[in-house]
């Protein structure tokens, strides 16, 4: 099986190199596709999200390089949407203006329904964990409860091609504010994963978290992939690359964990549809 990485974050947001030096790695790799998913436009001042004025000079480059390297590889464009409810845009907006191939839609920023406060889940340790105190007052149920309900709402009104990190809130939690074994916990989980089954959406299996050793383990965590594979919901694997060296990050130990699972196949992007790649 040859890899390939649908979730990548250039210049044009939050990564640390440009869209070309990810393609002539991609190639090096001899990787079969790549996707560009610069995190969407918000309507507030922020270090990661591309910039409204500079969408379409991204689109512009991801079509240029689509042009010049298909001989060597597929390309694909897409943008990561944070969902926000009452702030971020329809994902349907970006969508179709930009004639997307496809969307990953995620949750960075949970928002308080008593405050309308956002906890931003990314970035250091420190930001999470301030949030949780000052936003949430140290309630981890209803912080999770909060990330989940978003997360839920956002499939069932968005239906994202992906759902990106479904279980990023766990980010910074190595068992000091909850148990992912807690029956609380589980149920919110599930019903999620519900959700997705319900909207045909595919979960990602994201790598990043471990190489980048801000969690210990995938997203979604082993416990939830087994409930995936039972449930029989699709999944693709993505290393959520923010630089060319890291477009294949803990690849083949995911592969090793999935086939452990009962996993045979993930989810490939031809250009039209998702088809099925087997391992």
């Amino acid at each position: 099986m040859k890899y390939f990485n649908f979730h990548t974050h250039t210049l044009y947001c939050d990564g640390h190199a440009t869209p070309q030096a990810f393609v002539e790695e991609a190639i090096r790799r001899e990787m079969s596709a790549i996707g560009f998913s610069s995190h969407s436009p918000l309507p507030f001042d922020n270090d990661y999200s591309i910039k409204e004025n500079r969408i379409q000079e991204y689109k512009t480059e991801i079509l240029r390089l689509k042009e010049e390297y298909k001989e060597q590889i597929e390309i694909y464009l897409a943008l990561e949407f944070d969902y926000i409810p009452g702030i971020s845009d329809d994902f349907n907006f970006y969508k179709n203006s930009l004639s997307l191939d496809y969307t990953i839609g995620s949750v960075h920023l949970v928002k308080a329904n008593n405050s309308g406060s956002l906890w931003f889940l990314d970035g250091p340790e420190i930001n999470y964990s301030h949030g949780l105190s000052h936003i949430f007052k140290n309630d981890i149920r209803l912080a999770v409860k909060s990330y989940y309900a978003q997360i839920t709402e956002m499939i069932l009104t968005q239906k994202p091609a992906i759902i990106g990190h479904i279980d990023k809130v766990k980010m910074y939690n190595r068992g000091k504010f909850f148990s992912e074994e807690e029956k609380w916990y589980i149920e919110l989980a599930e019903k999620t994963l519900e959700a997705a089954l319900s909207a045909g959406c595919i979960i990602e299996v994201n790598t990043r978290g471990i190489y980048k050793k801000k969690c210990d383990a995938l997203y979604p965590s082993v416990s939830l992939l087994h409930k995936i594979y039972q449930m029989g919901i699709p999944i693709t694997i993505s290393s959520d690359a923010h630089a060319p060296e890291e477009l294949t990050g803990y690849f083949p130990e995911t592969i090793n964990i999935l086939k452990n699972i009962g996993f045979k196949k993930v989810k490939y992007f031809t250009g039209k549809n998702w088809e099925d790649s087997f391992f």
